[in-house]
């Protein structure tokens, strides 16, 4: 499938727009001279089965480093399947099988001699509904580094603490609270506890299964310009059912249907001018 890059001409089909979407409003101008980072997540021929069921088909994909990928697409279409092999999450799933190459800095992520706790840290999972240990603030944060054997002090961890809150944007929420329950959070705050708690074990990418989708207007809005602040240091993937979202986001959007990867670009030509018919019926909102 190819995902060669097409300057988007606004004024060719802005009948593609979904209704209420500002064409100014995408994260990612086609006016803009963008050069794409390294590829830091390579994804050939990859299939997922349930027993039986092959849920996703032959899809291959590149994610860039210090880029924010957002994969859109109807309920069951395979995208959130596909970001669970990333950091092989489908491992948990009994009968799961998945095959083809998905490679992070060119290391095979299924290589049977993988250290899968290493790959889980270096690549951080955010789910949607936010999900706070049952500890203190603190201990919600200090959890992976201890467990990963990042500090020698209580020192450092006070400063992979503070340092991981700050990174998320609720240090100065919680501060003078840190010993109090994260689950007593509000669930925008809760959210981005779990952001800061995937922040501090270091990793390289941030998968993001519909971080947003159980919290409100303001809190959401606190998720997106966290996601722009953290694609300085991160590589992010996203799947959002908000197309809206996506655009204000993504610097590429990859839209899945029926568990095969219809069409991957800059998340611009993705709304404005898509090459697929498949893409711009979704995106007009023709089924979905």
């Amino acid at each position: 499938m190819s995902t060669e890059t097409l300057t988007p001409n606004v004024a060719e089909k802005p009948s593609t727009l979904p209704s209420g979407m500002d064409p100014n409003s995408f994260a990612s101008k086609s006016g803009e001279d963008k050069t794409q980072g390294a590829v830091k997540i390579h994804a050939k021929d990859v299939c997922v089965y349930y027993s039986e069921n092959k849920a996703l088909h032959e899809v291959s994909l590149d994610i860039h480093t210090n880029e924010v990928m957002a994969f859109i697409g109807p309920s069951g279409c395979g995208k959130s399947t596909f970001l669970r092999c990333m950091n092989r999450m489908n491992d948990t799933v009994a009968g799961a099988r998945v095959t083809g190459l998905i490679a992070v800095d060119k290391q095979d992520i299924y290589d049977p001699s993988l250290d899968v706790v290493l790959l889980r840290a270096q690549v951080g999972m955010v789910f949607q509904k936010p999900n706070p240990f049952p500890k203190s603030i603190y201990e919600n944060i200090a959890y992976g580094p201890r467990l990963h054997g990042l500090v020698s002090s209580s020192g450092e961890l006070d400063e992979i603490v503070e340092s991981s809150l700050r990174k998320a944007g609720i240090w100065d929420e919680v501060k003078d609270r840190l010993d109090a329950p994260g689950t007593g959070l509000s669930g925008g705050q809760q959210q981005r506890l779990c952001i800061a708690r995937a922040i501090a074990v270091s990793p390289d990418i941030i998968l993001m299964d519909e971080p947003c989708s159980a919290l409100d207007p303001i809190a959401t809005a606190r998720i997106e310009e966290l996601i722009h602040e953290l694609k300085a240091n991160y590589t992010i993937v996203i799947v959002t059912h908000n197309m809206q979202q996506a655009a204000r986001v993504a610097d590429r959007t990859a839209f899945f249907h029926l568990g095969h990867l219809i069409e991957v670009g800059p998340t611009d030509q993705i709304f404005i001018n898509p090459k697929e018919q498949r893409t711009e019926d979704y995106v007009t909102g023709r089924y979905g």
